[in-house]
Formats: C-alpha cells, sequence, structure tokens
C-alpha cells in the first residue's frame, strides 16, 4: 500500500476538504467513513468502497486489517498518523477511513407499510439517531426536508451507526406532496396535543411526520395530516428529545405489528 506523508499529496487535500467541509461533500456528492463499523457496514450492504486510507499505526490493528483483507477497494492508502489526524473528525482518531458513494436514493413506492418524514431536523446527532431507530424498527424509507441536517455529514453517520446502508434516504423531499399523495394514514407529531400514541391503531400503512427541536411540524405541514399523536408524559418534565420521541412512536409501532 503506498503511503502518503506530505500533505500537498492531492487525494490528502481531497480526504481532508471532505472530513472537514460540508459544501464539499454536497457538491461532490461523496461522504467519509470512519471507523471500523461504518466502513464493513458500508462493504457488507453495498461492496467496495471508491478509497479506504489507514494510519500508520492503524495497520498494527488486526480488525482492521482483516477488514482490507475483505474489502476490493479501488485504491487503498497509508497515511502518515499525523496527516490521518489531520483527516479524522474524532478526538481519537480510529485508524481507517472510507471515501464512499452513497447510495442513489431511490423513488418512494405506493403501497409502503411505514415511512418516516423529518422536518427541519437541525441537529446532526438527532437526525442519525432518528434513522438508527428507524432502521431498527424496519421502516423502509426516511424522507428529509432540505432545512434538515445533512444526511450523509460524519456526525449524522457516526450517530446512524450503519443506518444509513439499511433504508432508503431521500433528501429534499416535498413533504406535503408527498402527504398528499401518500394513500395510508398520516401522523404528526406534536409535543402537548393529540391522541396518545398508544390509543393509535399503527398496524396500517403509516407516515410518521417530525418536526424541528424546537419548533415542531410547519403549519402546512400539520395541517396535512391525517392526525395528530402526542406522547403521554406523567412526569414534571416538558418535553422530549425529539430522536427519543421517534424512538417511542416507531416501536409503539413494531409492539402493535408483532
Amino acid at each position: 500500500m503506498k503511503l502518503i506523508s506530505s500533505r500537498d499529496n492531492p487525494l490528502f487535500k481531497n480526504i481532508k476538504t471532505l472530513a472537514h467541509s460540508s459544501r464539499e461533500r454536497r457538491k461532490t456528492g461523496l461522504a467519509l467513513l470512519e471507523g471500523v463499523h461504518l466502513v464493513s457496514s458500508f462493504i457488507a450492504a453495498h461492496g467496495s468502497p471508491r478509497t479506504i486510507a489507514v494510519s500508520e499505526s492503524g495497520q498494527q490493528q488486526s480488525e482492521i486489517m482483516h477488514l482490507l483483507n475483505r474489502s476490493a477497494a479501488r485504491e487503498t492508502v497509508v497515511l502518515s498518523d499525523a496527516l490521518f489526524k489531520e483527516a479524522s473528525t474524532l478526538d481519537s482518531p480510529s485508524g481507517i477511513l472510507a471515501l464512499i458513494e452513497p447510495p442513489p436514493q431511490q423513488p418512494v413506492p405506493q403501497g409502503i407499510s411505514s415511512c418516516v418524514l423529518l422536518e427541519d431536523i437541525q441537529d446532526p446527532g438527532n437526525v442519525g439517531s432518528i434513522l438508527r431507530s428507524a432502521a431498527a424498527a424496519g421502516v423502509p424509507h426516511v424522507l428529509m426536508s432540505g432545512n434538515c441536517a445533512f444526511a450523509w455529514s460524519p456526525k449524522v453517520l457516526r450517530a446512524g451507526q450503519g443506518a444509513h446502508f439499511l433504508i432508503n434516504i431521500v433528501e429534499d423531499a416535498d413533504l406535503a406532496a408527498f402527504v398528499h399523495d401518500f394513500g395510508g394514514q398520516t401522523l404528526a407529531l406534536s409535543p402537548h396535543q393529540g391522541s396518545p400514541i398508544f390509543d393509535v391503531d399503527l398496524r396500517q400503512p403509516l407516515a410518521l411526520m417530525i418536526g424541528n427541536e424546537g419548533a415542531g411540524l410547519s403549519g402546512k405541514l400539520q395541517a396535512a395530516a391525517g392526525r395528530n399523536v402526542t406522547i403521554p408524559m406523567p412526569g414534571k418534565t416538558e418535553s422530549l428529545n425529539v430522536a427519543a420521541a421517534a424512538a417511542i412512536c416507531l416501536f409503539e409501532m413494531v409492539r402493535q405489528r408483532r
């Protein structure tokens, strides 16, 4: 494997820019994975990455070398530990990075059993956690408005823990148009108003709509929903984290459908 130790190397510059620039990720349509789990999850679901870069010290990790042995990346390089640290978005670099082309988003067909609609969720950790919960609950499609955190940013990828490669993620979606055409029930999650989620029949085709951390769903999308639902909270706290609320609703759906 080729060793890269110069900051002037074009590949290193590309990796570093992708790691730290959302604009570059959006412009190129590429994403950067870091860590054995994410790289392994991508390989299991979609095959070989475009490029894999390991650190010099990463070559000493048996888990990383085992992953390299079963990967057929188009290009595999070694970065000096100093360069790898510059490219890494982690406080403690993992030792392996992969440059990938994200799976293309697919049209959402009619007749699906469930989907999640995210409107203007700003926090990358929340977006990633919701994607992870959706994948765990068997939800095949997540549609995101244009003002959500970018699904393929490093923070969202880390929070998703491989969920990105198990579901169809549709970014910049026209959520109101989708709700208008959706043949199943459409539920708007509200912090205070609506039917308790535990009293709603979630066994039929379902689109669950979840809004911004502070403002909730827009009036337009709220009005388009067939029904508002809320999570009963007998305690004294005023609200739940949006990712926790999404997980509760999704696994109530799972419970009812067992």
